[in-house]
């Protein structure tokens, strides 16, 4: 089967983004490239603020999943960062949502706590400080 990961894309700040996603879901970075890493290209001329952005960063957050990245090439614009699509995060235990959760409402904004829903899961949603969505789920064990 094939595996979906979710790949983010920042506006300058990627770095940053993703230092803040490690101290949350632990593990190394399997890889980090910078656009100023990129053989030169005469027909591209990279601007020299553009070389210490973030070309691609995979951060592995599970067996399945690995949350990578990049910052917008500056040749081609910025990003806008929008609410139409959310990450969601499925826990193994109740202490591991809370947790992440946490870690990731730090500067960011909770637009549903962490409780104990009707369909048997204990779920909260919040805006990480930049500017994703996130959905926390962790699904109570069936009786």
């Amino acid at each position: 089967m094939a595996t979906l990961n979710p790949y983010l894309t920042f506006n300058g700040n990627c770095a940053e983004a993703f230092s803040f996603y490690k101290s949350i879901f632990g593990g190394e970075f399997r890889q980090i490239s910078k656009f100023g890493d990129m053989p030169p290209m005469p027909e591209m001329k990279m601007p020299e603020n553009a070389k210490d952005l973030i070309m691609h960063v995979a951060l592995p957050i599970s067996k399945e999943t690995i949350l990578m990245g990049s910052d917008a090439n500056p040749m081609m614009g910025t990003v806008t960062i929008s609410q139409h699509m959310s990450l969601s995060i499925i826990a193994e235990s109740k202490a591991e949502a809370d947790k992440i959760f946490n870690g990731l409402a730090a500067g960011g904004k909770i637009t549903m706590p962490l409780a104990d829903t009707f369909l048997g899961a204990y779920f909260g949603m919040l805006e990480d400080k930049f500017g994703f969505t996130w959905m926390v789920n962790y699904d109570h064990p069936k009786k």
